[in-house]
């Protein structure tokens, strides 16, 4: 099993429309490492999800619900989307700012590779921020 992080802008696709949808496609990928890491996703595997520019903070936790499939969104070949369920919306939220301060965290691809939409989590990394999200109750 592998962990990710994905990333969204709350004015375009929040914690909250994943919630409303029950299900969500992530589409508009365009970007090609953030594109293998879509493919990479298996059902089940867990992923973090980040508000990015507003914000700018882990929200909650999602489960890959379906595996990569071609993008309806475009008519580009290559281009793949997954969907997600939401499992929990954490009680406090873990920040760019504390995670940039945090010794087990500062050197996550979140940080290192701030501009991908889809990143891989190392799995001490993962239950690190969840500890973190819990502990803000």
């Amino acid at each position: 099993m592998n962990h990710w992080l994905v990333k969204s802008e709350p004015f375009k696709y929040s914690w909250d429309h994943l919630v409303a949808e029950g299900e969500g496609m992530w589409d508009g990928v365009r970007n090609y490492a953030a594109r293998n890491n879509l493919m990479a996703m298996k059902v089940g595997d867990p992923v973090l999800f980040y508000h990015s520019n507003e914000g700018k903070e882990v929200v909650g936790l999602a489960k890959v619900s379906k595996e990569h499939y071609p993008d309806p969104t475009t008519n580009e070949p290559g281009w793949v989307v997954v969907n997600l369920v939401p499992v929990e919306k954490f009680p406090g939220t873990v920040t760019l700012a504390q995670i940039k301060k945090d010794e087990l965290l500062k050197q996550m691809d979140l940080v290192r590779l701030s501009r991908l939409s889809v990143v891989p989590v190392k799995r001490e990394e993962f239950d690190h921020i969840v500890a973190l999200a819990h502990d803000k109750k």
